[in-house]
């Protein structure tokens, strides 16, 4: 297939990346810089452009990688008659694409993309749907040319895993981070958790998360919570942080 690529971030770039090496042909990167467009474009070995009237027609399939705001302008800007296109978006609706072609979708890729991670691309999750039968067909053929891991996900599916790819993505991530900034505190060493967080996860691969929960909170040890909301009492955010998740924990 011929692709033309709409936006020119992280999942643009990790995307992108996946599309060419299964052989496919990027014809052109639009992004609002040029500065942006041009960069992607010469990794990707195609032209770039910022101006959304001198959008090649000629492609196939047109992907948008944009923010969820810009998805929402994006029907001012150009037309592709019957031509396919598809935005990568987890909670904006299908028909935000309605005005552009007559031929729309999703392609959004279930895991969290960063263009640093040049092996990013390989075994992306990906949840399609499409405005008809026909472009659910064509967007899940698309599909399984990049990844293995293809599945259907309507409007309403696709938010609700947003949601909790947010909360096990964008939530523990973010619990890492003032893990992380105790730690610089106290001058310890946050890398000797790394491997506490990978066994953590690993073990998701066989068993339930809530079958897996240990920790003071799960067995009840006053004590020892005590003992940590002590020490934590000159963390105000992080101790707030593990009082509610002490109490979700004992409170299921």
């Amino acid at each position: 297939m011929r692709i033309v690529i709409i936006g020119a971030g992280n999942v643009a770039t990790v995307l992108g990346r996946a599309i060419k090496n299964a052989g496919h042909e990027i014809i052109q990167v639009i992004s609002r810089s040029m500065e942006t467009a041009q960069v992607l474009a010469d990794e990707l070995g195609c032209s770039a452009t910022s101006r959304f009237a001198e959008v090649d027609k000629t492609a196939h399939l047109f992907l948008v990688a944009m923010s969820d705001a810009a998805l929402n302008d994006l029907k001012e800007k150009f037309n592709v008659g019957d031509k396919m296109i598809v935005h990568t978006a987890g909670s904006v609706s299908l028909e935000v694409l309605k005005d552009i072609s007559t031929n729309y979708g999703v392609l959004y890729p279930l895991q969290s993309l960063r263009k640093e991670n040049k092996n990013a691309s390989v075994g992306i999750p990906l949840l399609i749907d499409g405005n008809s039968d026909n472009a659910i067909f064509t967007i899940g053929e698309f599909a399984k040319t990049i990844s293995s891991q293809v599945s259907f996900a309507n409007d309403e599916q696709r938010v609700k895993l947003h949601v909790a790819a947010v909360v096990t993505s964008n939530f523990a991530n973010h619990l890492f981070c003032l893990a992380a900034e105790y730690c610089k505190s106290e001058h310890l060493d946050f890398t000797m958790l790394q491997p506490l967080i990978q066994e953590t996860a690993s073990r998701l691969r066989d068993h339930s998360p809530c079958d897996m929960q240990t920790g003071p909170a799960a067995r009840k040890d006053i004590v020892t919570l005590d003992k940590h909301l002590r020490i934590l009492t000159a963390y105000p955010k992080l101790r707030t942080v593990y009082l509610r998740m002490t109490d979700s924990i004992m409170n299921p």
